[in-house]
C-alpha cells in the first residue's frame, strides 16, 4: 500500500473509532474458529465498501488479527491482504474484476509453492438490519453505500456487527481443482452465494404490509370456504364475516419493527446488565449453520418465565441472527405489553380453537404463510409455563401445524431447535407455589406488569443452551416413509398417520430439552438442600455433596449437550448462597423450602438414575449387580415418562454400570470380587443425600399402586383423585414440600404409563394383580417404612369410603 494511501486510510479511521462499535459474532474468533494468528489470512468481503474494511480492521487490531491493510509479501510478490467479491452491494451478473485477479494470483502461487498455506477468512460486516417491507422498492439499509453508507454510520454504527466465519484453504483448493481462473471465478461466485445466505440469516425476508398480508389471506381457498360458512350459520352477509375474518387476523398477526427491535435492544442491554450477572449461551453454532444452510427454524424452548420470550429474541439478535415470530398467549395482548410485543414479533393464540372454525382456519392459514414466506418461528410446546420446574406434558396443536404446513407448501427445510432456558431466579416462582396449593391464577395485565417490576433485583445467571437440532423431512423419512404420498391430500382432510407422528415428535422435543439441561449453582445447592431432612447441612457436608454431583456430571454426564458450571463446589455454594434466603448456620426456612423445589426440579433428570442406584444399594446394603439393574428397568419406564429422560431400556444395563464405577470411584459404595455392590460405611452421609433425591417419586408411586393392589377394580378417574388426596395428606403428615407432590399431570402420566406397560389393561382398566404387586413391593422396600404404615392406614379410610 503506498504512502499516501495509508495515510489517507488512517485519517478516515478516525472518526470510526468514535461512531462504530461492532458486535463480533462468534464472540471469541480466534478461540472458536482455531485462528492462528501467525498465519496471513486473505480476508474476503462482500462488496467494495472502505467503511466496512475500516471497521474490519479496527476489530482485528482488538483481538490480535493480521491488519487486513498490510499486504502479504510471497516471494518478491506483494499482494493485497483483503479482497471484496462485488462492486456494489445490490451485485450484478458480473463479479468484481479485481476480487477473481486477486483469487488467480494467490491460487498460481499455491501452485509453485508446495509448502505455501494461505487461508482465506470470509468476514461479513453490517450496519443495521433493517429487511424493509415488501411494498418498498428502495434498498434496506444493508444494502447503502457511498454517501448513503456514512449515513448507516452515524445513525447505525453502534448497532453494527462482524461475522467471521470458519476459514477455507487455499491449498486444499489448488490441489483438488486447481490454479486457473476459472477456479478463481468459481471460488469468487460461491463466496457471493455464501454472503447472500448469511445476510438473509441476519435480517431474514422482507416484511409484509399488514393490510395486503390479510387480503392475501383472505384470498386462500380454505378461508374463503370458511367464510362462507359463517356467513350461512350466522346468517350474515359475506362481507360482515370477512369482516370479522379481518378483525381475527388483527387480532393475531405480528407487526414486526426493526426500529422496535433496536430500541428494546438498547434498553434490555442496559437492564440485564443490572439484572442479570451473565447470559451463559450453548451450542448456539448449531443455529447459526442452520441459517447459513438455508433452513427455515422452528425454535421450541422450554417455558418456566414471561422472561423468556424476550430472550430468546434478545440472544439470537446478539448472536447475529434475526429474532423469530413468536407465538404468544392471547392473555399477554393488554396494553402497553401487547403492542409492544406486537412489534418485536409476537403472534397471538388462544388458549382454545374449539368451536371456533373461522379462527383455527384462520390461524393456520397465518402459520402456513409465515412458514413459505421463510420467517423463523418460535412457540412453546407446553402450552404454559411450568409451575413445577419440570417440562410439561407437550400440547401438539401448533406443533400439528407446521407439519401440515411443511406437507402444504414447497418452501426452504424446516429444522426444530429445542432450547433448555433456566434461571437462578424466576420471577414468578412464588406466584406458582401459591397456584399449585389452589390459588386462583393471577392475571395478566398492566398492574400486574407493574408489581412485577417492583420484583426485579439480582436475578443471577441465565442459560440458554441450544439441544440437537430435528430436521423434519428426515424425521418423517425414518418413521414415516409414505409421508410424500399425504401431500396431495392435505388441503381435504389429515393424513391418518399424523396424530401419532405429532405425539412421537413432541415427546422428543421434550427429550432433547432436556438434554441440554444447565446445572448451575441454585439448583445445585436446592438439590443438595433438600435431599437433607432437616434442610440444615454445614457448610462442610455442603460443599461436599455439590462436588459429588458434580464429579457425577463431569465424569458421567448425562448428554453431550448437557453443562456443567466451570467453578469449585465451594465458589458455587457461595454464589447461591447470595441468591437463597437461609440464617446463619445455612438453615433453609420452611416456606421457603417450597419453592427451592422448583429449581431442583429443572435438573432433576440429571441425577433420578445414579439417585435410584444409590437407593437400592442403600436399602439392601449389600445387593448383587443383576438384581440392581432388575429394580432400575422396573422403576424406569416411570421416570423416563415423568421427566422426558433419554435413556432407552436397553442402554440400561451399560448406564448402570458406569454410574456404578463412578460411585465406586468417589468411594461412595463398594464393588467386590463376587458381582455385589456394598455400602461404604464411611461414606454412608454422602450416599444417603445422593439417594434422597429420588424419594419423593417412590413415594408418590407407592401411593397409587397400594391403591390399584387393594382395590383392583376402581375406576381411574377414581384412582387419580383419591391418589392426589391421599398424597396431599401425606405431604402435611410427613413435612414434603415438593409442590409437584400432589399434583394433578404426575398422576395422569403415572397412570399413562401403567397402561402402557401393562399393568393396566387397555380396554377394560381391569388391574393385573401379581404385576402390579411385585412392582409396589419392589418400591416399598425402597421408602421408609413410616411413610409405608402412612399409606396403609390411610388406604383402608379410602377403601371405606370409596362407592360400590
Amino acid at each position: 500500500m503506498s504512502f499516501w494511501r495509508k495515510i489517507y486510510y488512517n485519517i478516515l479511521d478516525l472518526p470510526m473509532k468514535v461512531l462504530v462499535k461492532s458486535k463480533l459474532i462468534p464472540a471469541d474468533p480466534i478461540k472458536e474458529l482455531q485462528l492462528d494468528t501467525t498465519c496471513p489470512f486473505l480476508y474476503v468481503l462482500p462488496y467494495f465498501s472502505k467503511i466496512d474494511l475500516l471497521t474490519l480492521r479496527q476489530q482485528c487490531y482488538y483481538i490480535g488479527l493480521p491488519d487486513p491493510l498490510d499486504p502479504i509479501e510471497i516471494d518478491e510478490i506483494k499482494l493485497p491482504a483483503y479482497v471484496f467479491i462485488d462492486n456494489c452491494p445490490r451485485g450484478s451478473q458480473d463479479l468484481r474484476k479485481d476480487s477473481v485477479k486477486t483469487f488467480t494470483a494467490y491460487l498460481d502461487l499455491h501452485c509453485h509453492n508446495p509448502e505455501l498455506n494461505i487461508k482465506i477468512l470470509p468476514v461479513l460486516v453490517m450496519l443495521g438490519r433493517a429487511p424493509g417491507r415488501e411494498s418498498h422498492s428502495p434498498a434496506s439499509l444493508r444494502l447503502l453505500n457511498g454517501i448513503q453508507k456514512l449515513f448507516a454510520v452515524i445513525w447505525l454504527g453502534r448497532d453494527s456487527f462482524i461475522r467471521f466465519s470458519p476459514t477455507v484453504s487455499l491449498r486444499q483448493i489448488a490441489g483438488e481443482y486447481g490454479t486457473d481462473k476459472i477456479i478463481a471465478n468459481k471460488l469468487a461466485r460461491v463466496a457471493r452465494i455464501y454472503y447472500s445466505r448469511q445476510r438473509l440469516a441476519a435480517v431474514g425476508p422482507k416484511l409484509p404490509v399488514r393490510h395486503d398480508l390479510f387480503n392475501k389471506l383472505l384470498t386462500s381457498k380454505a378461508i374463503e370456504k370458511v367464510v362462507e360458512d359463517e356467513a350461512k350459520v350466522k346468517k350474515i352477509s359475506i362481507d360482515k364475516a370477512k369482516h370479522n375474518a379481518i378483525d381475527m387476523m388483527e387480532e393475531i398477526a405480528a407487526n414486526f419493527s426493526y426500529e422496535a427491535i433496536r430500541i428494546t435492544d438498547r434498553v434490555l442491554s442496559w437492564s440485564w446488565n443490572l439484572l442479570y450477572q451473565e447470559i451463559n449461551v450453548q451450542h448456539v453454532e448449531r443455529v447459526r449453520q442452520l441459517a447459513q444452510y438455508g433452513h427455515e427454524i422452528v425454535y421450541i424452548p422450554s417455558h418456566r418465565s414471561h422472561m423468556d420470550y424476550i430472550l430468546l429474541s434478545y440472544v439470537l439478535y446478539h448472536q447475529g441472527l434475526v429474532p423469530p415470530h413468536i407465538a404468544a398467549g392471547i392473555n399477554l395482548n393488554f396494553w402497553p405489553a401487547g403492542p409492544i410485543f406486537r412489534h418485536l414479533g409476537a403472534f397471538f393464540i388462544r388458549r382454545s380453537f374449539k368451536g371456533n372454525k373461522l379462527y383455527s382456519t384462520i390461524f393456520r392459514e397465518y402459520l402456513s404463510e409465515l412458514f413459505a414466506r421463510g420467517y423463523s418461528i418460535e412457540y412453546f410446546v407446553e402450552g404454559g409455563r411450568s409451575r413445577t420446574g419440570r417440562l410439561l406434558e407437550p400440547k401438539t396443536g401448533t406443533l400439528s401445524m407446521t407439519l401440515q404446513a411443511m406437507l402444504r407448501c414447497d418452501s426452504r427445510p424446516i429444522t426444530i431447535v429445542p432450547i433448555y432456558i433456566g434461571y437462578e431466579h424466576v420471577l414468578e416462582v412464588a406466584t406458582y407455589a401459591k397456584e399449585l396449593k389452589g390459588a386462583a391464577k393471577e392475571k395478566e395485565g398492566f398492574f400486574s406488569m407493574l408489581r412485577g417490576i417492583r420484583k426485579l433485583r439480582n436475578l443471577g445467571q441465565v442459560y440458554v443452551n441450544f439441544g440437537q437440532p430435528i430436521a423434519l423431512i428426515q424425521y418423517l423419512n425414518k418413521n414415516i416413509p409414505d409421508w410424500r404420498q399425504s401431500i396431495d391430500i392435505i388441503d381435504r382432510q389429515r393424513p391418518i398417520w399424523l396424530n401419532s407422528a405429532v405425539t412421537r415428535l413432541a415427546h422428543k422435543i421434550m427429550i432433547r430439552i432436556n438434554n441440554a439441561a444447565a446445572a448451575n449453582a441454585v439448583n445445585l445447592f436446592s438439590i443438595v438442600s433438600l435431599s437433607s431432612r432437616q434442610r440444615a447441612l454445614t457448610r462442610e457436608q455442603l460443599i461436599e455433596q455439590i462436588e459429588c454431583y458434580l464429579q457425577l456430571l463431569r465424569n458421567v454426564p448425562y448428554s453431550d449437550d448437557s453443562t456443567t458450571p466451570n467453578k469449585t463446589a465451594e465458589q458455587l455454594l457461595e454464589e447461591a448462597l447470595q441468591l437463597v434466603k437461609h440464617d446463619s448456620l445455612g438453615y433453609i426456612p420452611g416456606e421457603y423450602a417450597g419453592l427451592m423445589t422448583y429449581y431442583r426440579n429443572n435438573i432433576m433428570h440429571l441425577f433420578v438414575l445414579p439417585s435410584l442406584v444409590a437407593t437400592i444399594v442403600l436399602h439392601n446394603e449389600s445387593v448383587k449387580r443383576q438384581e440392581i439393574g432388575y429394580q432400575v428397568a422396573l422403576i424406569y419406564p416411570f421416570l423416563k415418562a415423568e421427566l422426558f429422560m433419554r435413556y432407552r431400556i436397553e442402554d440400561l444395563p451399560e448406564s448402570i454400570d458406569i454410574l456404578l464405577n463412578e460411585l465406586a470411584h468417589q468411594q461412595l459404595i463398594l464393588l467386590t470380587i463376587n458381582n455385589f455392590v456394598t455400602i461404604n460405611p464411611a461414606r454412608i452421609h454422602p450416599l444417603q443425600l445422593l439417594a434422597a433425591s429420588i424419594k419423593e417419586m417412590l413415594q408418590r408411586y407407592a401411593i397409587t399402586l397400594s391403591l390399584l393392589s387393594t382395590i383392583p377394580e376402581i375406576r381411574r378417574g377414581i384412582l387419580e383423585k383419591e391418589s392426589r388426596i391421599l398424597a396431599q395428606r401425606l405431604s402435611v403428615l410427613h413435612g414434603i414440600t415438593a409442590t409437584e407432590f400432589f399434583d394433578k399431570t404426575v398422576f395422569l402420566t403415572l397412570l399413562n404409563t401403567l397402561k402402557q406397560e401393562g399393568y393396566i389393561n387397555r380396554e377394560e382398566d381391569a388391574i393385573i394383580i401379581a404385576n402390579v404387586q411385585q412392582l409396589y413391593h419392589i418400591i416399598s422396600q425402597l421408602i421408609s417404612p413410616e411413610f409405608c404404615l402412612t399409606i396403609e392406614s390411610f388406604k383402608h379410610v379410602t377403601d371405606k369410603q370409596l362407592p360400590e
